[in-house]
């Protein structure tokens, strides 16, 4: 007995016992001021104003939309996001740490992004590519009608989209921080109907890890996929944004621009931006 609860004991004192998955997961997957200073960039650029109200969909810890209220004494945010534990936790770790006035103007909200109304606002983001979890046309169409129909009249919807010949592969790939591996595991692909299975693990320095901290059962939409099924939903435009080449690095540069050519990568991350019905761009 005494052996078991000394093991026990051992194992409750490793890095990933210890560890709080949301925490690691932002370190390690989001890059909220790169993101929003594109998103703000690209905003000002197609309507000639500031952008100050944005909504975060599938927002899970609602880390975006705390770092867009701390940004500006004007920007406001609201969050919608199924799942309440995780609402909880960015209202406790991300709500709770802002000044008061940047908490007076930020909202995470439990609902469904289908059928969740809010006030309408200036950006709908869709980021981390959580609308794949829609994996029938039907939903995605919906969806997108949903996003596009919670913007202002001059908004626009973000979404990013991820592919390359990798992407249909079940494969690893590990990317390395000071105290931990990050483990992204595409554990299942079915080229019949692009349905896949990806899983977020950590490792630890101490050599324990944490499997399947996170799970998701996606679609692998493809760019003309995408793009039909936001002018379908209504979209005014569907464009593009696709990432530039550093010429002495032959890597990504990560400047996003519109365009209607992108290259035949293992792996690439674009942005797909769409306006709402009736709307047009800043010439």
């Amino acid at each position: 007995m005494a052996k078991a609860k000394e093991k026990e004991k051992g194992k409750q004192a490793t890095m990933a016992a210890r560890a709080d998955r949301h925490a690691y997961y932002e370190a390690s997957v989001q890059d909220t001021e790169s993101e929003l200073e594109f998103v703000s960039e690209t905003f000002e650029e197609l309507t000639g104003r500031k952008l100050l109200s944005i909504r975060e969909d599938f927002c899970g810890t609602g880390n975006t939309a705390c770092a867009w209220v701390a940004s500006g004494k004007k920007h406001t945010a609201l969050g919608v996001d199924l799942d309440r534990e995780v609402l909880d936790w960015g209202r406790a770790h991300h709500v709770a740490a802002l000044k008061k006035g940047a908490r007076d103007r930020v909202s995470l909200i439990h609902g469904d992004v289908l059928d969740t109304a809010t006030e309408p606002v200036d950006a709908v983001l869709a980021m981390n590519f959580s609308y794949y979890l829609f994996t029938t046309r039907e939903r995605l169409r919906d969806y997108f009608r949903a996003a596009l129909a919670a913007l202002k009249s001059d908004g626009v919807l973000f979404l990013d989209a991820f592919g390359g010949y990798e992407a249909h592969q079940e494969l690893e790939e590990r990317t390395e921080y000071d105290d931990f591996t990050y483990v992204w595991d595409q554990s299942e692909f079915n080229p019949i109907d692009q349905h896949m299975t990806c899983r977020i693990h950590f490792e630890f320095s101490d050599g324990s890890e944490w499997r399947d901290a996170f799970v998701y059962h996606w679609r692998l939409w493809t760019l003309p996929e995408i793009r039909e099924l936001l002018l379908e939903a209504g979209a005014a435009s569907a464009t593009v944004y696709w990432e530039g080449t550093d010429e002495e690095t032959g890597e990504g540069d990560g400047i996003y621009m519109p365009s209607e050519q992108g290259d035949a990568d293992a792996g690439w991350i674009a942005y797909i931006v769409a306006r709402p019905p009736g709307c047009s761009d800043v010439s």
